[in-house]
């Protein structure tokens, strides 16, 4: 294709989290020599989802914890439907990493006065194991990361949007990434020996949501139009926890950490009375997904504050404490008129993580040569239900293993191949689209797929919903196709972007809801008020989706429990 910018690179990451940033570290301790190039849609260490970590890491370091205690909350939080090994792999990890990030990369954690590593409580958990920088691990973490980037001479490639993986000429195997550069609006092509797909899952389609707005399910999209499989993509996970600060704030959506009901926090309905007793043993420190069904469920029975949500509260516990341990929530709630310490605050459960994914190899490996991924991109880790501070271990452990994969990879099987020129120039024609069509409104169409994801493909679904939801998102993906763009300058065009975030966030939200059309029971993230029972835990299945043409394919496959059965446990 003739004026398109081409580039190539040993190793390109997509995406700077703690997925991206470990792999290049673990990639450049493999081999110095190796160019590394990291691509980000915004600005390195300022991005991503790792950066908005509030509440910290699970590892099993507290005294009377295990590898096997947390390996079986793991799967029982999942429901059974993790991939045990990739599970295994991530407790292990976590052990080996936690100790690095601070013995070799900087970070520092909070501790006891003894000087010992603070464990602090997380739901779901029978062990306090959550390690933490108050409640700011993400910027901890990032922070230390990027400046070990920069002090290597990493390559990076900032404000640039991956668009499409290019096959090679023969299709055996990826020769590439098409990218946009933001700041002017011309593509570039970037061939490379090995990929890594970090860009991170982000449920932004939803009414309430956490991620960066930045965050569009880019990757996921993206391995769909490349044929990749996704597991178990309806499992949507919903924080208790967001915060309601009205409809005309970006801040609305954001969490209020789950520290916060692991010290003692209650969540109380629009009188003020508490009800998680009615929902689950536990109370407050119930999984995330029966905290958040209980309060959908007084939310739609009417039992709601001024903005429509519930509270949660700390005003019961000694103020000092609440100050001390959370004054980051303390001041994001101050911020917008709540006070934490002595008041109540509202909420409401809002999307925060998608434990679907890529399906991937235990080296990160997917199923086509040269394509490696990590963290949130990927499925089989935290199966129906991922576990609070097992995210930002899942991105730190994967990546650091996806960086030493793709250096000996790149090493003896990698090489820069030819590019599937067809497929670049449908990528950029594709990408183009919208200039020549009339112009629309995307926010009416961003509000709608808001409102027909949190109604129909949210918190409690149904077969009448989700079909309903399933017709509504091939209505929104034939009218963004029609929608098109002003013919202003490419350079830094915001409201293209807005088109390509929704067209990826439509493709996403179709496999989430033919996904949750096909599991017929409930489990974890996914309850279907049709089918409220869980069923045979030893018939388990996942949920494998593909993209034929136009057409979402949904298909199942049994789970491999390699090391443990239901009824079985090893801690």
């Amino acid at each position: 294709m003739s004026g398109l910018e081409r580039h190539q690179t040993d190793l390109l990451i997509l995406g700077s989290g703690g997925a991206g940033l470990l792999a290049a570290l673990h990639a450049h301790d493999k081999d110095p020599s190796l160019e590394i190039t990291i691509a980000v849609k915004g600005l390195l260490g300022k991005s991503g989802c790792t950066r908005m970590v509030q509440g910290g890491y699970n590892v099993a370091l507290a005294p009377g914890d295990s590898l096997q205690r947390h390996f079986m909350d793991t799967i029982e939080g999942g429901k059974w439907l993790n991939h045990q090994e990739l599970a295994w792999r991530l407790v292990e990890g976590a052990v080996e990493r936690i100790v690095e990030l601070e013995n070799r990369w900087g970070c520092f954690f909070d501790r006891n006065p003894d000087g010992r590593l603070h464990f602090k409580a997380f739901a779901g958990q029978t062990v306090d194991r959550t390690v933490h920088k108050g409640d700011l691990t993400g910027i901890e973490i990032i922070n230390r990361l990027a400046e070990q980037v920069w002090a290597r001479g990493i390559k990076r490639m900032e404000e640039h949007r991956a668009i499409a993986l290019i096959p090679s000429r023969d299709g055996q195997r990826l020769s590439g990434v098409l990218m946009l550069d933001i700041r002017t609006g011309e593509f570039r092509f970037v061939a490379a020996k090995a990929v890594l797909l970090a860009t991170g899952g982000g449920p932004t389609m939803y009414l309430y949501h956490t991620p960066s707005g930045d965050k569009s399910c880019d990757g996921l999209a993206m391995a769909l139009r490349a044929g990749l499989k996704l597991r178990d993509m309806e499992m949507v996970q919903f924080h208790p926890t967001g915060l309601i600060a009205g409809k005309d704030t970006r801040i609305t959506g954001t969490i209020i950490e789950e520290g916060l009901r692991g010290a003692g926090g209650h969540i109380l309905d629009g009188s003020g009375e508490r009800f998680m007793h009615k929902y689950d043993p536990r109370n407050e420190r119930a999984t995330r997904d029966i905290v958040s069904r209980g309060m959908y469920d007084q939310m739609k029975a009417g039992r709601t504050g001024p903005n429509g949500g519930v509270f949660i509260t700390m005003k019961h516990l000694d103020p000092a404490m609440v100050r001390k341990q959370f004054k980051g929530m303390v001041t994001r709630c101050a911020d917008v008129g709540f006070d934490l310490v002595s008041g109540n605050v509202e909420v409401v459960p809002t999307a925060h993580y998608m434990m679907g994914g890529v399906e991937y190899a235990l080296d990160c490996r997917t199923s086509l040569p040269g394509l490696f991924a990590a963290g949130e991109d990927t499925g089989g880790v935290h199966g129906a239900n991922r576990l609070g501070g097992n995210g930002v271990a899942n991105s730190t452990v994967y990546g650091g293993i996806a960086g030493e994969a793709m250096a000996a990879f790149a090493k003896s099987d990698g090489g820069i191949v030819a590019p599937d020129e067809a497929a670049i120039e449908a990528a950029v024609a594709d990408t183009m689209r919208p200039f020549s069509r009339k112009s629309g409104d995307l926010n009416a169409l961003r509000e709608r797929l808001y409102k027909l994801m949190w109604d129909d493909v949210g918190i409690i679904r149904s077969e009448e919903s989700l079909k309903r939801g399933e017709k509504a998102l091939d209505d929104l993906a034939a009218e963004l196709a029609e929608t098109g763009l002003p013919q202003t300058t490419r350079a830094f065009n915001l409201t293209w972007a807005d088109w390509l975030s929704l067209d990826s966030l439509i493709l996403t939200s179709r496999a989430i809801a033919a996904a949750a059309l096909r599991r017929d029971d409930s489990r974890g993230a996914h309850y279907r008020s049709d089918f409220p029972e869980t069923g045979s835990l030893e018939k388990s299945e996942n949920t494998v989706v593909t993209l034929e043409g136009n057409r979402i394919a949904v298909t199942t496959t049994p789970v491999a429990f390699t090391r443990v059965r239901p009824g079985q446990t090893l801690a």
